[in-house]
């Protein structure tokens, strides 16, 4: 039987694509190359899609899953989800309505989660600070750090009482006053700066490191 390492998915929008980061591709990519040092080490494969909210995440996660097992029987060990921040948007004027309002996001939350958990290990991580002056972003949709505090906080509630592993990333992020000079000029995407911010949180996860390592 082939001896594989362990697969981690890591599936959302264009934050885990790596947008931004013209330098280390993106804290995935970043994280993806750490590991890789080791060759028994965990692979990371990164599943992430511009705009995609919760609803478009749902949709495509199993099929991502089940076809990353690299041989017929094997599945992927563990998802790694960073969903959300398109979600929170408020389209055409600042408190116009969702792009998914906060309930519908906790319910659809908590349907992924609980969809997920029931084939395999799950990760969640947090939200990342919007830079308000430059909304609308693309002319039409209205970011603003409450939004993404409010919608962090309920991710942060289901993750709890689902008994899933949550890296809060929002807070401390925003009262860093530097938060603002790792945002790109479209207010909404991390530049270099910022991807290395998270890359470097999940890098000392302890949970996350403990099941890379186990």
């Amino acid at each position: 039987m082939i001896s594989l390492p362990k697969q981690l998915v890591v599936i959302g929008d264009s934050s885990v694509y790596g947008w931004g980061d013209n330098e280390g591709g993106g804290w995935c990519e970043r994280l993806r190359k750490d590991w890789s040092k080791n060759q028994s080490g965990p692979i990371i494969y990164q599943l992430g899609v511009r705009g995609d909210g919760i609803e478009k995440v749902s949709s495509r996660w199993e099929k991502e899953w089940l076809s990353r097992g690299e041989t017929r029987r094997n599945k992927p060990k563990a998802i790694l989800l960073n969903v959300g921040l398109n979600d929170t948007a408020a389209i055409g004027q600042r408190n116009g309505r969702h792009q998914l309002d906060i309930d519908g996001f906790e319910y659809g939350l908590e349907r992924l989660i609980n969809a997920i958990k029931s084939q395999t290990n799950i990760f969640v991580l947090g939200l990342t600070p919007v830079d308000e002056n430059k909304m609308p972003f693309a002319g039409c949709l209205w970011y603003s750090n409450d939004f993404c505090s409010s919608y962090e906080r309920r991710m942060e509630e289901v993750c709890l009482n689902q008994n899933v592993p949550f890296l809060p990333t929002f807070r401390e992020m925003y009262s860093d006053q530097r938060s603002k000079s790792w945002i790109t000029d479209d207010g909404i995407h991390l530049n270099s700066k910022g991807h290395f911010w998270i890359y470097q949180r999940l890098k000392s996860w302890e949970i996350l490191t403990k099941w890379k390592d186990y």
